[in-house]
């Protein structure tokens, strides 16, 4: 199966880079799909979105996105975030309490955090 180039970067660090041989995100647009060989796009994610990649080895890479781009060029895949949290590394007890703030952004921000990390909100 054909693999492409895929980075999920964030303002602060680069998450993760590897091969894979698909990335969903959820753009202003809607979720895409993309597979190797797609079509270049740029898309604005959604604030409170969830990127998953497939690994070329058969694994999935989960990440809380919270604003940014998605480009697809012939090279590859760039998820590029504001800000960013892989599924692993999120303290699902903390988002569950942000879910609860009367701050609409961080309610989004906690939803995704939930979602990404397998927990729904």
């Amino acid at each position: 199966m054909a693999n492409m180039s895929v980075q999920l970067v964030a303002v602060e660090r680069r998450l993760w880079s590897g091969e894979a041989t698909a990335v969903v995100a959820q753009t202003t647009e809607g979720e895409i799909g993309v597979l190797p060989g797609h079509e270049p796009l740029l898309g604005e994610l959604i604030e409170g979105g969830v990127v998953r990649i497939t690994t070329a080895d058969k694994e999935t890479v989960t990440a809380a996105v919270h604003g940014g781009f998605l480009s697809v060029t012939a090279n590859g895949v760039s998820v590029l975030a504001e800000s960013a949290e892989l599924a692993d590394e999120i303290d699902v007890a903390q988002a569950r309490q942000d879910a609860k703030s009367e701050d609409e952004q961080a309610r989004a921000r906690a939803a995704s955090r939930l979602r990404a990390a397998g927990h729904a909100a």
